[in-house]
């Protein structure tokens, strides 16, 4: 039996606890007995009494044993470590094969981190993994904190007081709910940690020197200069003061509180500074220094030691390698980076890997006067990635738009889970590095994909985010979200002094399936008077949502009187204008409208554009986004309706028979799709004239024989197919004219199955992609949609929305809506199919392929004639989706999956 069940070695984990800090979780193992005792011994005795019902001041050797020897079976126990220190522990023990008790002790000092909540999430996933359906408890009336860990977290816990003792029950099953609020802690957690580092009100710059072109002292010089509202501290161990600051020996001798280190010192020596750091309880590290995972394996190596030590030491860390973070709020005023200059207040949060690239972007962000609120630069991101800072984003008030430069996804199933809860309160905007290539940039370890670009797309697609070709036109969207309100449709006016440059930006609007209204001409030598009617005019109009306002002055002059006019507009109006005046790039100081807060361009100031095009396009991004932020977006599907437990029996009796992996035979096919609710049409093979007969008498006749084998799927003219078979002289004849066509081969085999009705042929696919997991795909079934990729995809899980928008979109879909005349097939059927088989894969990682195809679809439903299905091992998502983890340290072997 043991053979069947997941190693728990998978069920170690690095957490984050509700304070932002890091800690472990991982089963219970004999060689814990002596930090158990030590950890007991400093548990409270009320604690002790909530526990066991009972004064328990001192544990026997017996029950030392007992409770850190278990089988990880019926009996499972987990402590939570930090420091190597245990200040936690939670178990369950089975009482039937689906029923276990489960119980928890948490360290006073500990209590109120959300470590019960933690212990909870993890027993039950090890318990799903085990077979158990269902948790029982017993808590006293009295233990107000355990009540809570049970009530609030999102399962149906139903209890009656039996001897003056609560009895809880619940099921354990991953509801929508108990999935909500687990992720609702995640949030909480991974953004207090971010918030700690950007909030702080003390740093230590490790490595800080007296050398002008030192990184350090350079950092010490932009923090001063910056005018960060907390203390530095220099430390340098040779020198006893930097840029006018007393200089430490190291971290432990500072006299007061560190919250955060940025550290520039030799690669060698910065898993010293970690130790050190560690010992002064410092939240976070910046580690600026290179020489780590970009530099080769030695280098990987250091990088994994030093995540290592930071997550055992309870600290998050940024890079190495990096360029360091800013954050520009005024009572903060953080340059805690190599930026010389901190960039003007505004509303963006920027996030980055490349250093060499962030000094650009903040040149550029500068240069267009756009405005940040927070900039990271993560460098080879070994621990805090884009994950974390949308995280933060979500919720931070001063941050209305997000910018993030991809150079690799570590992570693309939880990118895109967060991506599309941000983008439903705010954009996003992503450019997306090695398009062509899915290259990984040296000093990322991320898992390589199979999948085609248009998975890519179709991620950012699925989540709302504004994807972008390249870092000036994330800019240019980014001022027209930052400064202007959201169009409420596709339709705009132009409004201009040159017919030939508005003729240009009607040619470009139309191009991105905008509607143009009739351009309001003013005549080269138009002045404010003549703009100033003519906006107003335009923006009265209830046909147009969004003003291009074109003006490009015959001779040498500034405009301001035309600026000044297009800026007390653009102040006010409820609809978005953008402009191309004077072809200038950014936001003018001209068409800026001050910003309350201080910074150098408010709400209402017009962005300005080089091109019209680029003007055009940016709106055209506004429009796309702002419909999908409008409109809804479905619901997930109550996983409760499948026999998920029958399709994973299953899978595991397979492996057992091979362990490297099988296709499934007929007969498991069809009952894998029968626990997901697709009924597959029965098919019989045949290998001779007789059994050919045989299996359409059994079938009752009206059947088709079919040669089978790789190069003749989908097949466009149909030539393996006999159809109309009505008895056994047309199946003789059938036999005879298919075995010896001469596109036969001898890995061909044929089968014989009842005819189909007429309809439009589809095909559902699902495949597991060492990078993103689950993906599925839809498109028609047939040669031309295969040379032509009309495919659309979608990483599970899904909305009937997103499975909606697959069927809409690929190119051939007027063929499924009554092209020329024909009846519209069953178009919800073919939505329903893609729900199923999304949750099929989103269950079943070792679906390693999965091809329904042909399917017929038809006005009255469809007919799945035909599928294979591949399974392998896996645990590479085992219990990802339904626990809270951090992504594991690089190993030599192993990859970042954040």
């Amino acid at each position: 039996m043991t053979s069947q069940l997941h190693p728990v070695e998978s069920w170690e984990a690095d957490v984050l606890l509700k304070d932002g800090r890091v800690a472990q979780i991982r089963p219970i193992v004999p060689e814990d007995a002596e930090a158990f005792v030590a950890f007991y011994a400093r548990v409270s005795a009320e604690s002790k009494y909530f526990r066991f019902f009972a004064p328990y001041p001192r544990l026997s050797d017996r029950d030392v044993k007992r409770f850190t020897e278990v089988d990880h079976i019926k009996r499972v126990a987990f402590v939570v470590t930090q420091q190597d220190d245990i200040i936690a522990v939670g178990r369950y023990d089975a009482t039937s094969p689906t029923e276990a008790e489960v119980a928890f002790l948490v360290e006073d000092a500990h209590q109120g981190r959300g470590v019960g909540q933690l212990l909870l999430e993890h027993l039950a996933q090890a318990g799903r993994e085990r077979g158990i359906t269902e948790f029982t408890a017993e808590v006293l009336p009295e233990n107000i904190r355990m009540m809570q860990v049970f009530r609030e977290m999102g399962y149906t816990v139903s209890g009656q007081l039996e001897d003056g003792v609560q009895q809880l029950r619940f099921r354990i099953d991953p509801t929508q709910s108990a999935l909500g609020v687990m992720r609702a802690r995640e949030q909480r957690a991974e953004a207090a940690s971010i918030h700690r580092i950007f909030d702080a009100s003390s740093i230590a710059v490790v490595g800080a020197s007296r050398r002008q072109s030192s990184i350090g002292q350079m950092i010490v010089r932009n923090l001063v200069l910056g005018d960060f509202g907390g203390a530095v501290y220099a430390v340098n161990s040779q020198a006893e003061a930097v840029s006018g600051l007393p200089a430490y020996p190291s971290v432990q001798d500072i006299p007061g509180e560190v919250e955060i280190a940025i550290v520039a010192v030799p690669a060698e020596s910065v898993n010293d500074v970690v130790l050190d750091c560690a010992a002064k309880g410092v939240h976070g590290l910046i580690v600026i220094s290179a020489g780590f995972a970009e530099a080769g394996p030695e280098g990987r190596e250091r990088q994994e030691e030093l995540v290592h030590l930071c997550r055992s030491h309870g600290m998050r860390l940024i890079g190495p390698n990096c360029l360091g973070i800013i954050n520009t709020v005024p009572r903060v005023q953080l340059n805690a980076s190599l930026a010389p200059t901190m960039p003007p207040q505004g509303r963006v949060g920027f996030f980055c890997q490349s250093g060499a690239l962030g000094t650009a972007i903040l040149e550029t962000v500068s240069r267009r006067g756009l405005g940040l609120s927070t900039f990271v630069s993560a460098g080879n991101r070994a621990d805090v990635s884009g994950n974390d800072l949308l995280q933060y984003w979500s919720n931070d008030d001063a941050t209305e738009v997000v910018l993030l430069y991809l150079e690799s996804i570590g992570n693309p199933r939880k990118f895109s889970r967060l991506a599309r809860r941000v983008s439903e309160r705010k954009p996003v905007v992503a450019v997306k590095s090695g398009r062509s290539t899915q290259g990984v940039p040296v000093g990322h370890r991320v898992k390589r994909t199979s999948a085609p670009q248009k998975a890519v797309d179709a991620m950012f697609g699925q989540a709302g985010v504004i994807q972008v070709d390249t870092l000036d036109e994330m800019f240019d969207v980014a001022q027209l979200l930052a400064h202007q309100p959201l169009p409420r449709g596709n339709r705009i006016a132009v409004v201009g002094n040159s017919d030939a440059v508005a003729l240009i930006v009607s040619d470009a609007a139309k191009a991105q399936g905008m509607q143009v209204a009739p351009p309001i001409p003013l005549g080269a030598r138009a002045g404010a008077e003549e703009f100033e009617i003519a906006l107003e005019a335009a923006l009265a109009r209830t046909d147009v949502d969004a003003l291009v306002v074109v003006y490009t002055p015959p001779i040498n002059t500034g405009g301001e009187d035309v600026a000044n006019v297009l800026a007390a507009i653009g102040e006010q109006s409820d609809k978005p204008i953008v402009s191309t005046f004077l072809a200038s790039k950014g936001i003018p100081v001209l068409l800026r409208v001050p910003d309350v807060q201080g910074g150098s361009a408010g709400r209402g100031s017009v962005p300005s554009y080089a091109s019209p095009e680029a003007a055009v396009r940016a709106l055209a991004r506004a429009v796309n986004y702002a419909e999908w932020a409008s409109r809804d977006h479905g619901e997930y599907h109550d996983s409760g309706q499948y026999r998920t437990g029958d399709a994973r029996a299953l899978i595991r009796s397979v492996l057992e028979m091979a362990p490297r992996g099988a296709v499934l035979s007929t007969e498991q096919v069809h009952f894998l799709l029968s626990c997901y609710g697709v009924d597959l049409w029965t098919w019989i093979i045949v290998h001779t004239r007789e059994e050919a007969v045989a299996a359409g008498e059994s079938l009752g006749w009206d059947v088709v024989l079919k040669a089978g084998s790789e190069h003749l799927r989908a097949r466009p003219d149909l030539a393996h197919v006999w159809r109309g078979i009505h008895d056994a002289d047309d199946m003789a004849e059938a036999w005879d004219s298919l075995t010896t066509w001469a596109g036969v081969d001898d890995e061909s085999t044929f089968f014989v199955q009842r005819s189909a009705p007429e309809g439009v042929p589809v095909s559902f696919k699902a495949v597991e992609d060492p990078l993103f997991g689950p993906l599925v795909s839809f498109g028609l079934a047939g040669a031309p949609s295969e040379l032509l990729d009309d495919r659309t995809y979608g990483i599970p899980p899904l909305t009937d929305v997103d499975a909606e928008q697959m069927v809409r979109g690929v190119r051939a879909a007027p063929m499924l809506f009554g092209y020329r005349g024909s009846p519209a097939v069953d178009v919800d059927g073919l939505r329903d199919v893609i729900l199923r088989i999304a949750a099929l894969k989103d269950d079943l990682p070792e679906v390693a392929e999965l091809d329904l195809e042909p399917v017929s679809a038809t006005p009255n439903g469809f007919v799945a004639l035909s599928a294979r299905v591949k399974v392998v091992p896996s645990n590479d998502r085992r219990g990802e989706w339904y626990v809270r983890r951090l992504s594991k340290p690089v190993t030599s072997n192993d990859t970042l999956t954040r």
